[in-house]
């Protein structure tokens, strides 16, 4: 009869999970790396619309 070694640490088995996964929020549901800029000033964002501007709407 053979026994094996109970010392060993076992890894525990990955758990089921019935959540709905639509009920978590998404990386790309966020604004974060949408372009936003947290540090610009109405000065730079009138700057950024004027070089950013169409040339049909000049």
């Amino acid at each position: 009869m053979s026994t094996a070694p109970e010392s060993e640490p076992r890894a525990p088995k990955p758990a089921l999970v019935f959540d709905d996964p639509l009920d978590q929020q998404s990386s790309d549901d966020t604004d974060r790396g949408w372009g936003e800029r947290s540090d610009a000033d109405s000065a730079a964002d009138l700057k950024r619309f004027l070089d950013e501007k169409p040339p049909h709407h000049l």
